[in-house]
C-alpha cells in the first residue's frame, strides 16, 4: 500500500463521517453556562464552545463531564436555554476538556448564526 493509497483511504473515512453529519460545524467560541446534577445538588459552570452545529456543540470546559451527563446549556449572549447530553467521552486538551453535546430536541437558530447549506463542500487546494 502506498502513501497515496493511505491518503485516499483517510479522505474516504473523513468523507463518510461528513456524510453522516446532520449539519455543518462552525468553529466559533461563544460563552455558555452549564447546569447539571441532581435535585439539591445542582452545579453551575462557565464554559465556551469550540464549535457548534444545529444539533449541539463541542464544548471547552474546565471540568470533565461523563458520557450521558444531562445538562442545561445557556447561551450567554441570548440567554436562551436548551437541554442536552454528553454524547462521547471528553478529550483532555491544554485548555480544558473538549466535550461533545447534543440537544435533547431540535433547536435551529439556538446559536444565532447562519450555517453553510447542507450541500456545501470545502474546495480542495
Amino acid at each position: 500500500m502506498t502513501v497515496t493509497d493511505l491518503r485516499h483511504g483517510l479522505a474516504a473515512q473523513v468523507l463518510r463521517g461528513e456524510e453522516r453529519r446532520r449539519s455543518h460545524r462552525v468553529m466559533i467560541r461563544m460563552p455558555v453556562t452549564l447546569e447539571f446534577g441532581g435535585e439539591g445538588k445542582r452545579t453551575t459552570m462557565t464554559a465556551n464552545t469550540a464549535s457548534v452545529n444545529d444539533q449541539g456543540a463541542m464544548l471547552l470546559c474546565p471540568r470533565c463531564l461523563p458520557l450521558e451527563t444531562q445538562l442545561q446549556i445557556t447561551h450567554e449572549r441570548t440567554h436562551q436555554k436548551q437541554v442536552c447530553r454528553v454524547t462521547r467521552a471528553p478529550i483532555e486538551s491544554a485548555e480544558g476538556y473538549l466535550i461533545p453535546v447534543e440537544f435533547a430536541t431540535e433547536a435551529p437558530g439556538f446559536w444565532g448564526i447562519s450555517f453553510p447549506p447542507a450541500n456545501w463542500k470545502a474546495v480542495d487546494e
